[in-house]
């Protein structure tokens, strides 16, 4: 009787033991599906600055050719006739 008694204490010393490492794995856990929100968060921010900066910068480039730049000359012509375009086919399209 006495093995046994020894046998099921150190089961539930060994079953103690699992229990606190599970719990502490799942709070690890639960701080890493945090971490990786936050992380989704930020990239998801980052991209959306990283638009509104090529934005920016294609906007500036255009304005810096129409002041006389030669670097970008080239896009902003083709831009302004993308831009004639799309005015001629509305204005056909309001004859109509």
């Amino acid at each position: 009787m006495n093995g046994l008694s020894e046998l099921i204490d150190s089961l539930e010393i060994k079953f103690f033991k699992l229990n606190q490492k599970l719990i502490k794995l799942e709070r690890r856990n639960t701080e890493l599906l945090e971490k990786i929100k936050e992380s989704e968060d930020i990239q998801t921010r980052q991209s959306n600055e990283i638009a509104t900066l090529k934005s920016q910068l294609d906007d500036l480039k255009m304005v810096n050719s129409l002041l006389g730049s030669e670097e970008n000359k080239r896009e902003t012509k083709l831009k302004i006739n993308s831009l004639i375009r799309e005015i001629d086919y509305c204005i056909a399209q309001l004859s109509d």
